[in-house]
């Protein structure tokens, strides 16, 4: 399979789970009476980062996989390096801007990028045999 649909794939299975994990956290901020517009825009700001996150490591690391293909083991590592760094530099710029803003509910914008590894393992449950 080509590594852009192998990418495109992978983001779209953490799309559905990460929607999933913020409907049921809009749940249970709402059983507890604490659902407002700030926790809404927190968890809509924190499920696109979580995706957008996610997408660019993915990318990143079919980068890196291509140059490792083309024997260039060290590039490879340079680029999933600096995607890591980059990634992160700007998640935690937007975070902390959106957090200080005032804007959204702090723990409902950090919980989305959370509910990746969860929906990652999940997703292997109904993996299909074969699959890559």
């Amino acid at each position: 399979m080509d590594s852009r649909k192998i990418v495109f794939k992978e983001t779209a299975i953490i799309a559905v789970g990460e929607v999933i994990c913020v409907a049921v956290m809009f749940g249970i901020f709402a059983l507890l009476g604490k659902f407002d517009q700030k926790v809404l825009l927190g968890g809509i700001f924190g499920l696109l980062l979580a995706i957008l996150n996610f997408f660019f490591m993915a990318i990143g690391a079919s980068l890196a996989a291509d140059k490792a293909e083309q024997q260039n083991v060290k590039g490879g590592q340079g680029v999933l390096k600096s995607s890591m760094i980059l990634r992160y530099l700007v998640l935690f710029v937007i975070l902390f801007a959106l957090a200080k803003s005032g804007i959204c509910n702090r723990l409902a914008l950090v919980l989305p990028l959370v509910f990746v590894r969860p929906v990652l393992s999940v997703g292997e449950f109904f993996r299909k045999k074969g699959d890559e």
